[in-house]
């Protein structure tokens, strides 16, 4: 603003300057002072009507160049204020000014360039007048959520089989170890059988060659207490041979699609049995052997599989060999699921 008043001051004086000018140039015109003497006073009689005509034209000179300068003015004062203004513009980024990072002064507000223009909290910059405001791009839609596709069913588990081979306990628990199904043969003679009541009936008796024979004689003894016909026995001895090579027994378990457990107890007496386990699916055949050529033997055989339902596990325990010609034969006792 001091530059401002300045610039105002010299307008005036210049006026006044050329006012004085005028001034003189007027007097000298209508003969108030003689060029080599000091002024005189005349009459207004004296002044003709030619000076007159020449006092207005000077007058008239006069008024034109005082709006002149007066309009002269007016644009000094214009150029001082927009210098004025330019200085309170924000600086050039990297002309930092004491006092703050970043060149601004402490304690300075930040000048938004426009009365009454705010910046907005979230957006590039002020809001200018006479603008529309920054539009927003509309909200993308929801991606819609996709499941994850269901996976494919599980392949049925392939088929498992083992057999093992202990000596036979010297009482068997047929209701502990036969969870699922159980059956005891020649309690009451050869074509004699018991079953587990309320058992799942996975156990099936296939036959066999050669004829049955009861036997009350086995080394081992068999007790349960959830039968069908006999609801409860202690210690059985009882059990069903063959004789000759080439006969035996045929049993098979029917497959649930889990693992299952299969006890086996049987016996040779002056023969070689032989038993052999395969899946009704197909696969190699397990087999194992038991013999004595002077005596009895017995044997308790695990066999462990897992077939889908439908499917069954063939036992077939049979007569390889006899070392007699007195009824070399194999015997049967019981057999347990778990």
């Amino acid at each position: 603003m001091r530059s401002a008043t300045l610039d105002g001051d010299r307008a005036v004086e210049l006026e006044g300057s050329v006012a004085d000018e005028d001034r003189t140039r007027a007097d000298s015109l209508a003969g108030d002072e003689p060029p080599d003497g000091p002024a005189r006073h005349r009459s207004r009689a004296g002044i003709t009507g030619h000076t007159r005509s020449t006092l207005r034209l000077l007058t008239s000179t006069r008024k034109r160049r005082r709006r002149a300068v007066q309009g002269l003015a007016v644009l000094v004062c214009l150029a001082a204020l927009v210098s004025y203004l330019g200085t309170r513009s924000d600086p050039e980024p990297g002309d930092g000014q004491a006092g703050r990072p970043g060149g601004a002064p402490a304690g300075a507000t930040r000048p938004t360039g426009l009365p009454g223009a705010e910046g907005r909290t979230g957006e590039a910059g002020p809001a200018t007048p006479n603008l529309r405001p920054r539009q927003r791009p509309p909200s993308p839609d929801p991606t819609p959520s996709v499941s994850a596709p269901a996976p494919p069913p599980a392949s049925p588990a392939p088929p498992v089989l083992s057999v093992s081979r202990a000596e036979v306990p010297a009482e068997v628990d047929l209701t502990a170890v036969g969870t699922r199904d159980w059956m005891h043969w020649g309690l009451h003679g050869g074509t004699s059988t018991v079953r587990k009541r309320a058992g799942s009936g996975e156990i099936i008796d296939g036959g066999g060659a050669g004829k049955r024979v009861g036997w009350d004689g086995n080394q081992e003894v068999v007790s349960w207490r959830d039968g069908t016909s006999e609801r409860s026995v202690s210690g059985s001895p009882n059990g069903v041979y063959t004789c000759g090579a080439g006969n035996g027994f045929r049993l098979s378990v029917a497959g649930s699609g889990e693992s299952r457990t299969v006890h086996l107890y049987v016996g040779t007496w002056m023969a070689r049995g032989r038993l052999d386990a395969r899946l009704s699916t197909g696969g190699p055949v397990s087999t194992m052997r038991l013999e004595d050529p002077y005596t009895s033997q017995s044997a308790q055989f695990t066999i462990r599989f897992r077939l889908p339902k439908g499917a069954r596990l063939v036992l077939g325990w049979t007569v390889e060999k006899v070392f007699t010609e007195h009824c070399g034969n194999v015997g049967l006792q019981a057999v347990a699921v778990r």
